[in-house]
């Protein structure tokens, strides 16, 4: 029996799994190559060798057998020695010993706490007079101290009595806060008669000088000529009132105001305090003069207002920059106070302006607000906003709130959209609808559009989208500027609007444009004008489609974050898409278009006629010729690789789809006609495979090349079944088998009606119908479906891409079912309903039969013959 050996890569695996040596010293350890036999006669060379091993074994016999029972004693040692130990530990005596040492630990514990409590006992009856003591000396350290500062206290209050007398601030401020002080360490003593009259004292002295102070202060902020007051007198309240506290700075009052020699008297309810006071007196001239009713107080004179404003504050800062402590903020809090009046005046104002206002009047009035508050802000180091913070009142700060003078003008922003909305659509309606969009298409073409230089080519654009795109981002800063709230999120979604109707008014409506007639879609010039409109398209529609991502980032960055995660122009970049699908179906369809003489004559070719093989025919070198012109062109107009790439597969698809359309048309082929259109395939391959030339991927270029070769190498099969020979019909059967691969019968239907069989009688066809059934049917290993599978026998008449329509991009992308895999392209063509126009009601419907019924109808056929041959015979059949 012969011996087989394990395959290379298997001995391979099993030794990296073992980790065996792959050349190991000792013979035993190969996986291959081992030989039994020579293995022993090296073992044992011959019969004396064998003898002497064997009496060497018997004499070692013994001792081996020594070692045996020597290692059998020390494990049975082993085994006594451990049972012995587990009976030990198992003890009942031991295991009560264990619990009386337990019980004995607890017991000792028990002792050693109660020893510990009674020293502590002990610790504390030796101590307790010492805590006592100590007790009885800090008592007597805190009743002394109470004493001396009840005293202190007491001459504190007498003191500013005194001081409250006389009026002098500067020593009541001082002697003030410390007599708080000593009432902050006596608050816990509020019960004892002696602190409780002290409290009342302090608390009415607290009141004169409060009520000196009010009454220092009317005299002050009225000017009154009969009774002057000093501005130091005034300076040093204020330090008093500080010490009084905030509650004392922001208390209502009430008072007089004096205007020349009118006296107006003015009551201040809760909502006024000392500084809001102040405030009120030196803006009520402003009030008057400025009221929203009267001429000078209009939307055109808000210059007036600012300039009136900044000469009142540099005169209060003159005059009374030295009577208010820095900390009062005197000077914030008349800004905020003059920004919150102006606000409500803005408000009113616009609120009445805003159906009439226009947008430079709105822009110039925000302008000058936006201007004061800068000064503002600079003048005092903060901003805007932080300095009306810093000016809102620190015990009740929602009692009013203020904002910025220029968030009156938020509401009526949209007058700034409206206009913005108004200027995109003069600026676009020069280029809207399909006559205006195609003429400026042509114009930007014939001029150069916006051109940019590249690897030695032009690539155009069309400027009004670059135009569109600036003015964009001018609108954008200019919007952003004043505000990143709703206004700009408004902004945006204008923005957004326009951007679809230009992908779908101008750039879609310019690739479907104006109608042409026959002649000029035939005429070389009409359709390299259609190619390059087209291109100009998608670079456009390129342009925009990544524009639109950087408007969406920087619209982000300036928005507000309320409103960063509406902002989105993923369907207007979509849109762009699908443009750039469109364009690439004009493409296909100028493509086919070019070449469609060439294929119209192939059709024509009487293959069957042909008698001998020659060259190259003469519709190939037509349809390249026609290829090359249309790609030379496209190639210099589209500026991304990407969509060359694109174009490249689809229209590979398209020529090798036309190809095997124009075969099955054209057929019967006769018996030369095949290797004549192998011949003629092959020149339409390598045309095709020049298609990528230039390309800087290699990849790609290989991945495309594979592509195409797949393609055509499934149509040279279907040429390779259709020159073999018929006869004997076995032969033509195991050849298909071999080349397609399936069983299917419709698929060998196809191939066989590519034949001339014309001379072929009945019987013999349906001997070969009947042979191919009975050899398909032992043969399990083949599959069901091949590239057959798709090959339409009744394929279109015309051009492919003609029915394509290009729908609205808004809708739906155009449709390209067969060029979607190019890989696939080859044999397959188009479902009717997605390239042609569907049929009339009264066309009639062709039918498509399955396999089942083509068998079913065969067999009886098939059964009928017989039966006929059986009665021509004599012979009839058993019923």
């Amino acid at each position: 029996m012969q011996r087989q050996e394990l395959p290379q890569d298997v001995v391979a695996g099993l030794q990296r799994i073992l980790l065996l040596d792959p050349s190991p010293a000792d013979p035993l350890d190969t996986l291959t190559a081992f030989s039994p036999v020579d293995s022993l006669n090296a073992l044992f060379p011959n019969g004396k060798a064998l003898l002497r091993i064997w009496k060497e074994s018997l004499a070692r016999l013994d001792t081996v057998r020594t070692q045996l029972a020597t290692q059998q004693k020390e494990i049975q040692d082993e085994i006594d020695a451990l049972r012995l130990e587990l009976r030990r530990d198992q003890d009942p005596n031991r295991l009560q010993t264990i619990q009386e040492l337990i019980a004995e630990l607890l017991s000792q514990m028990n002792r050693i706490r109660e020893k510990a409590t009674e020293s502590e006992a002990i610790v504390q009856d030796i101590t307790k007079e010492i805590q006592i003591l100590d007790l009885g000396k800090k008592n007597l350290v805190t009743t002394i101290t109470s004493l001396k500062r009840l005293q202190i206290l007491m001459n504190s209050v007498s003191q500013l009595e005194s001081l409250a007398e006389a009026k002098d601030y500067t020593q009541i401020a001082h002697t003030l806060g410390a007599t708080k002080e000593l009432f902050v360490f006596f608050k816990n003593y509020s019960t004892i008669p002696t602190v409780a009259a002290l409290t009342k004292r302090f608390q009415a002295v607290q009141g004169r000088i409060r009520t000196q102070l009010e009454r220092d202060f009317d005299t002050f902020f009225l000017q009154d000529p009969t009774k002057p007051i000093s501005p130091t007198l005034v300076s040093q309240g204020c330090l008093v009132v500080d010490v009084l506290g905030e509650d004392v700075r922001w208390a209502p009052l009430i008072a007089l105001t004096t205007s020349g020699i009118l006296t107006i008297v003015i009551i201040f309810d809760d909502s006024h305090q000392y500084i809001d006071r102040y405030c009120s007196m030196e803006l009520k001239d402003y009030r008057r003069i400025f009221k929203p009713s009267d001429e000078a107080g209009q939307l055109d004179n808000l210059s007036r207002r600012f300039s009136w404003f900044r000469k009142q504050l540099a005169s209060s800062d003159e005059e009374y920059g030295q009577v208010f402590p820095p900390a009062w903020k005197v000077g914030q809090h008349l800004v905020a106070r003059f920004a919150e009046i102006t606000r409500e005046d803005l408000s009113i104002l616009l609120a009445k302006a805003s159906s009439t206002m226009s947008v430079a009047q709105l822009l110039e009035a925000l302008q000058m607000a936006l201007d004061f508050e800068n000064v503002m802000a600079g003048k005092y180091g903060v901003s805007f906003p932080e300095l009306l913070q810093s000016a809102a009142s620190p015990l009740r700060p929602g009692l009013s709130p203020r904002t910025t003078l220029s968030s009156a003008f938020e509401q009526y922003m949209n007058i700034f959209v409206d206009a913005q909305d108004k200027a995109l659509a003069d600026m676009l309606a020069p280029f809207r609808g399909a006559v205006k969009s195609r003429q400026s298409i042509d114009s930007a073409a014939g001029s150069g559009g916006a051109s940019s230089e590249g690897e030695g080519r032009v690539v155009m654009v069309l400027p009004s989208s670059t135009e569109l795109f600036y003015f964009y981002g001018q609108t954008l800063e200019q919007c952003a500027k004043l505000f990143t709230g709703k206004p700009l999120f408004d902004l945006a979604t204008l923005h957004k609007k326009w951007l679809g109707i230009y992908a779908e008014d101008v750039l879609f409506a310019g690739i479907k444009g104006t109608p042409k007639t026959e002649r000029e879609r035939r005429s070389v010039e009409g359709r390299f004008t259609e190619v390059k409109t087209a291109c100009t398209v998608l670079n456009t529609a390129d342009y925009c489609q990544t524009t639109a991502s950087e408007l969406e980032e920087k619209i982000k960055e300036k928005v507000s974050e309320d409103y960063q995660e509406k902002i989105s122009l993923q369907a207007e970049r979509e849109l762009f898409v699908s443009v750039i699908s469109s364009c690439i179906v004009v493409l296909l369809r100028e493509l086919e278009a070019a070449c469609e003489p060439a294929f119209a004559a192939m059709i024509k070719t009487q293959w069957s006629a042909l008698d001998t093989v020659s060259g190259e025919s003469p519709y190939v070198s037509d349809l390249v010729k026609a290829a090359d012109s249309v790609l030379e062109v496209i190639r210099s107009h589209i500026e991304q690789k990407k969509y060359l790439r694109n174009f490249y597969d689809k229209a590979a698809s398209l020529l090798i789809t036309r190809f095997t359309n124009a075969l099955v048309k054209s057929r019967p082929l006769g018996e030369v006609g095949p290797q004549q259109v192998m011949i003629d395939l092959q020149g339409v391959k390598a045309c095709l495979l020049r298609f990528p030339q230039g390309m800087e991927s290699g990849a790609l270029s290989a991945s495309y090349t594979r592509s195409v070769t797949k393609s055509t190498t499934r149509l040279e099969t279907l040429l390779k079944v259709v020159n073999s020979p018929t006869d004997p019909s076995a032969g033509f059967i195991s050849n298909y088998t071999l080349l397609i691969g399936d069983s299917s019968f419709s698929n060998f239907q196809k191939a066989r009606l590519v034949i001339d069989l014309k001379g072929v009688s009945k019987a013999e066809q349906n001997e070969i119908l009947d042979t191919f059934l009975a050899m398909t049917s032992r043969m399990n290993e083949l599959e069901t479906t091949s590239f057959l599978s798709s090959l339409d026998m009744d394929p279109p008449a015309g051009p492919i891409t003609a029915g394509s329509a290009l729908n609205t991009p808004n809708h739906s992308s155009p449709s390209l079912p067969m060029l979607a895999t190019p890989s696939n392209a080859g044999l397959m063509t188009p479902p009717l309903g997605s390239v042609s126009p569907a049929p009339s009601p009264s066309e009639p419907k062709r039918e498509v039969f399955s396999d089942l019924r083509r068998l079913v109808n065969f067999t009886m056929r098939r059964e009928r013959d017989r039966a006929a041959a059986e009665a021509a015979s004599g012979n009839h059949p058993v019923s």
